[in-house]
């Protein structure tokens, strides 16, 4: 472990359910419980898993004169996203950029009537919390009062709706505010899986027991850090740090979605964030890397920093993976990489693995149909 690492609430929990600890972003966390990271996968895909993702941080964000569309537009001005014009009640994707246009994190807000709630990266949140205070007109709280589960999978409406009826009717994105045994939760429809899905945040002092009482239901397992990396990796959903970081931009990242029309060159509010010149520049004229996805032929999987080359002898790397592993669900292995954006899906390139190079197919993102409930 690293010096003194960290511990969710829910420590205890993880070592009476014999889960294997690891580091992870300075917190001690469950990488895989006795049935192993394939089945866990593959729990979560047909019915419902439980993941601890108390890690993360939760920050809320309050205008000072309560003037929602006035922090909304703070917001805006760190974040290329259309933050004022989210509902009340909804949730969105987000990015924090830097001068440079590169990403210094990604993130979901959602707007809650009277302020803004941010779910950030466990690793990022400290710099994220800084960044936000630069902000003028709106007070920054950091949530240090309240873990955060993630319930994912084709079952996982049945099982919340048993002790959260009102989640039945949220759609996906959707933002609320609801009651479980006199205690207040935070659910948003969503999550990191590819998966229908939500993510709960609970009073601390209440965590064990709603943890308790989702792992009481027969469809409900707990999944630890490994298979949630490889669900989200078939899901072709990016990890910070990894498949994005300060030197890679939006477009390079293939994350140009989460900035809208209103925030782009023409745009009603166009730019005003950092980096805005370089990363509407790009977005308007297409990134020359941009992220995709690799189908290696054979069973043995290409794993981050393997080098890509285009062809089968001679050359220098034209990208590196930065995400790989075996998708239990597709039934192969499968990887992400950023390499060159005119090469056309299905076009063969080559991996460098223990000095022999393999083909790799570039495949469409995401590797799995995502289910989630419109």
């Amino acid at each position: 472990m690293t010096d003194d690492p960290r511990r969710t609430p829910l420590h205890d929990l993880h070592l009476s359910l014999s889960a294997r600890m690891v580091p992870f972003a300075g917190w001690e966390m469950p990488v895989q419980y006795p049935t192993g990271v394939m089945a866990e996968h593959l729990h979560t895909r047909a019915q419902a898993g439980l993941f601890d993702v108390s890690h993360m941080g939760q920050v809320v964000i309050t205008p000072q004169d309560g003037d929602m569309a006035a922090a909304a537009l703070a917001l805006e001005r760190l974040i290329p996203a259309d933050v004022l014009g989210l509902a009340p009640g909804r949730q969105r994707y987000g990015l924090f950029t830097n001068d440079a246009g590169g990403i210094l994190d990604d993130l979901m807000f959602a707007n809650r009537g009277d302020h803004v709630l941010l779910v950030v990266n466990a690793a990022c949140a400290e710099q994220d919390i800084a960044h936000l205070q630069t902000l003028g007109g709106v007070t920054v709280t950091p949530v240090t009062d309240r873990g955060l589960l993630a319930l994912q999978g084709p079952l996982a409406a049945a099982v919340l709706a048993r002790l959260v009826p009102a989640v039945a009717a949220m759609r996906f994105m959707d933002s609320r505010i609801l009651d479980w045994d006199g205690v207040e939760l935070w659910v948003s429809r969503s999550g990191y899986t590819g998966e229908d899905g939500f993510e709960i945040s609970v009073p601390e002092a209440r965590l064990r027991d709603f943890a308790q009482a989702l792992l009481d239901q027969p469809e409900v397992a707990p999944i630890g850090l490994g298979a949630r990396d490889s669900l989200r990796l078939e899901a072709g959903m990016p990890l910070y740090g990894h498949d994005m970081d300060a030197d890679v931009t939006p477009a390079q990242a293939a994350l140009g979605w989460s900035i809208p029309k209103a925030r782009r060159a023409g745009g009603a509010r166009a730019g005003g964030f950092p980096g805005a010149d370089a990363v509407l520049a790009e977005l308007a004229a297409g990134p020359a890397m941009v992220r995709r996805g690799l189908r290696p032929e054979g069973r043995a999987p290409i794993r981050e920093g393997v080098a890509i080359f285009a062809g089968p002898e001679g050359g220098s790397p034209i990208g590196h993976v930065s995400s790989g592993g075996f998708g239990p669900s597709v039934g192969g292995p499968i990887a992400m990489a950023r390499l060159p954006a005119d090469l056309p899906d299905g076009a063969t390139v080559h991996a460098e693995l223990r000095g022999k190079r393999i083909p790799v197919a570039i495949a469409p993102l995401p590797f799995v149909t995502p289910s989630y409930k419109r």
